[in-house]
């Protein structure tokens, strides 16, 4: 059925924006009065370890002591490094641009396609998929709507730094609480560095039992020998992320929030499913990846041959806990102090051989073994069926990778198998790209995979009997290819075409979410730009996202359209002591049937029965830069002040009001 609420349309806020583009100059002449108290209160806090001076309008720099203690010498960011698992560098940016403002988020990343909820910290609905980033060969942990925050060994980064080094992220929430992001790196040592970091979050949310908690912490450490032959990046990360549950609003309280009924704008008034469980997502892991290079360097080449070993021990648990069951998850076993609890302990090591030569470029050989141990502590007896109570056993898998450049031809090859064991799997992926100018680039993608489905899929026990199962399905397979150009001053663009057969989804089933497997094909294509046009001290950056599920739509919900837009204006004010960024950003995407939230699962689920309308956002930022500290101050939902919110971002969940927001990113540099 079509979700009946009163429209504002898309037109209407395009009217609103371009209203506001005619005071958007007066705006900025009158605002600097304001900040220039903001300003001041930040001078304040000026430390020794602050006063430095910039080596060019965009980079800090940091004063280190010269090896006989004399007078200090300054070491540029640029000697400040961030280091990824795949060994890609980049250097502690203290800059301000719009960039950093799409990601002074909770996620602290660019969340561009992704649908917020209500609270900081809750899942988010997917709005686009990238399958070709997806080269897994072993089934993933359940519970994926939590996932969104939860750092695997990817979104663990390492640093080289000639001097201690502190970041501090924090930003308000809704309600009561705050979120903050500490990081901490030092080198002891040219060869060895520790960094310890923890990223916090509490907030109550506006809706009755929405309360989020999380925290993730981790240390790392980065080593090498002094003659480099041996290297060693090693961390450990501990994780809970809690989420209150409330099954969404009420039928009666859902059609109070669409008709935007006065008696409700306080959101704490509107009732809800139940108020009575709450869900938590833990996690632990310890990583190691180390190498020694077999002969000695030649001048500054590396070794030919390399032996690595890699060892990544992980261990998750999703639980959930009701004081009482409730009647729209359907029957259940106990009628007070409801219990799932779901685990998973794995353990991968890896060897690999690597070969580089500088003209044939790099060769990597290597073989993994995989010990894994799934489920739960007892059996369940149906009446029709036993579900088991466990998944464990090994996987032998072997694979090679390859990476070259020829000239301004780069070729990126990967490949690996199970060899044995029960889950069978493989992924073969390949990237070719072209330097066509030291501004432009262009390269193609192509990625073939086949896995078995995530756990929960496989096998599920709750207190909730119609949560029980023990499937059968066969192994997901997909293919994609992409296109991808990045020419900045012309167009940043980006397309793919994604066939999956034998998905695997989430949907509604005997009043309780169900795993199922579909037997047609489904078939995706999407293309993306990004462009930003400056004149003089404004620009407008645009984001552009078509796609199609030409196949299969059936189970795959996406919208056709999702763009954001920003105008903005960029000066320094104060003699150049403050950076300024202030302007309007546009979010929109069009009407599609949104996935539903299972709190029991924590997993999104396809639902057929509602299309809901898309809609617009606008938000109003003020963003400042003051030497290593850039500092955020952001209106959310600004339009939702002239049309009263009555959106949702999954079925019986509302999408959040307007807020005023403000934080900060900090750089100590010591």
């Amino acid at each position: 059925m079509k979700l009946n609420r009163p429209k504002g349309g898309f037109f209407l806020y395009i009217n609103f924006l371009l209203y506001n583009c005619h005071t958007f100059v007066a705006l900025v002449n009158h605002m600097k009065q304001s900040i220039l108290f903001l300003f001041l209160v930040f001078l304040a806090f000026k430390t020794s370890a602050q006063d430095r001076t910039l080596t060019n309008s965009r980079q800090g720099s940091n004063e280190s002591l010269t090896g006989d203690g004399k007078l200090p010498e300054k070491a540029p960011v640029s000697l400040y490094k961030i280091i990824s698992i795949e060994n890609d560098t980049t250097h502690v940016d203290t800059s301000l641009n719009i960039y950093k403002d799409y990601r002074f988020n909770y996620l602290r990343k660019d969340n561009f396609g992704l649908l917020p909820f209500s609270n900081v910290g809750r899942t988010y609905n997917r709005l686009t998929y990238d399958f070709i980033d997806d080269q897994e060969i072993l089934p993933q942990f359940g519970a994926r709507a939590r996932h969104f925050n939860f750092m695997e060994v990817e979104d663990v980064y390492y640093y080289h730094v000639p001097t201690p080094l502190t970041e501090l992220y924090y930003k308000t929430v809704f309600e009561q609480g705050q979120t903050l992001d500490a990081i901490f790196t030092v080198n002891t040592s040219e060869n060895l560095n520790f960094s310890i970091a923890y990223k916090g979050l509490r907030s109550l949310g506006r809706y009755q039992h929405m309360l989020t908690s999380t925290g993730n912490f981790r240390t790392t450490v980065s080593y090498h020998t002094p003659n480099e032959r041996y290297h060693l990046r090693t961390h450990f990360v501990s994780q809970d992320l809690m989420n209150e549950e409330n099954g969404g609003l009420t039928p009666t309280a859902t059609e109070q929030y669409i008709a935007k009924n006065p008696e409700f704008e306080d959101r704490a008034r509107l009732d809800v499913n139940f108020e009575n469980a709450e869900s938590t997502l833990y996690g632990k892991r310890f990583f190691l990846d180390h190498r020694f290079e077999l002969f000695k360097r030649s001048d500054s080449l590396a070794s030919p041959i390399s032996l690595g070993h890699k060892l990544n021990h992980t261990y998750k648990k999703f639980v959930f806990l009701q004081a009482q069951a409730v009647e729209m998850f359907g029957p259940s076993f106990e009628n007070t102090g409801l219990k799932n609890e779901t685990r998973l302990t794995s353990t991968y090591n890896e060897l690999y051989v690597s070969f580089s030569s500088g003209v044939l470029g790099t060769l990597t050989a290597k073989a993994g073994l995989t010990n894994y141990e799934y489920g739960y502590n007892t059996l369940v007896n149906l009446e029709d069926a036993v579900v088991i109570n466990r998944l464990q056993g090994e996987i032998l898998s072997a694979g090679g990778a390859y990476s070259g450049n020829i000239g301004a031809l780069g070729l990126n090859a990967e490949g690996s198998i199970n060899v044995s064991g029960d889950f069978s799997g493989y992924n073969l992926s390949g990237k070719l790209s072209y330097l066509i100018s030291p501004e432009v680039l262009l390269s193609a993608t192509v990625n073939i995979n086949e896995r078995a489905p995530n756990y929960n899929f496989l096998l599920y026990q709750s207190d909730y009997i119609n949560y029980n199962w023990q499937t059968s399905f066969s192994n997901e397979s997909r293919q994609s290819l992409g296109i991808e150009l990045w020419a900045p001053e012309w167009l940043n663009a980006s397309a793919e075409f994604s066939t999956i057969n034998d998905k695997t989804f989430f949907a509604m089933a005997d009043s309780s979410v169900r795993p199922f497997q579909y037997d047609g094909q489904v078939s995706f294509f999407k293309i993306q730009g990004h462009r930003e046009f400056r004149v003089g001290k404004f620009a407008l950056n645009n984001t552009l996202l078509y796609q199609n599920v030409l196949e299969g739509n059936q189970v795959l919900k996406l919208p056709d359209l999702v763009t954001r837009n920003s105008l903005y204006y960029s000066d320094y004010w104060f003699k150049r002591a403050l950076f300024l960024q202030t302007g309007f950003t546009l979010n929109y995407f069009t009407g599609f049937e949104l996935n539903g939230y299972d709190p029991v699962l924590a997993e999104l689920y396809v639902q057929n029965e509602t299309e809901f309308d898309g809609f617009p956002t606008v938000d109003l930022f003020f963003n400042g830069k003051i030497r290593q500290a850039r500092i955020f101050f952001k209106l959310e939902n600004l339009n939702f002040l002239l049309e009263e919110n009555n959106n949702f971002s999954a079925p019986f969940y509302p999408y959040g009001d307007f807020a005023v927001r403000f934080g900060l990113v900090w750089n100590f540099f010591m």
